[in-house]
């Protein structure tokens, strides 16, 4: 998968980013949608890093997917944002 980030980067997944990055950029995805509050993506974050793929432990944040991860975060904010007071 292809991400082109705002600032005009584009990230491969399939080679800027390593397996147990990309399993959890893929929790991520599903909690991006999903999450309730900045809050609770924010804690997503922490356990899927701290966790690991496959519970195999901590993996360290690398640039490439804070970046992306970031991101994510603020299209959460912007989602509950505009969704606020809608039903």
């Amino acid at each position: 998968m292809i991400i082109q980030t705002k600032n005009g980067r584009y990230i491969d997944t399939a080679t800027d980013l390593t397996a147990p990055e990309r399993h959890i950029l893929q929790k991520l995805m599903i909690w991006e949608s999903m999450a309730s509050s900045v809050d609770e993506f924010r804690e997503k974050r922490k356990l899927a890093l701290l966790r690991g793929w496959n519970d195999s432990g901590p993996i360290r944040e690398s640039e490439v997917i804070k970046t992306i991860v970031d991101e994510m975060e603020e299209k959460v904010a912007n989602r509950l944002s505009t969704s606020h007071g809608h039903f």
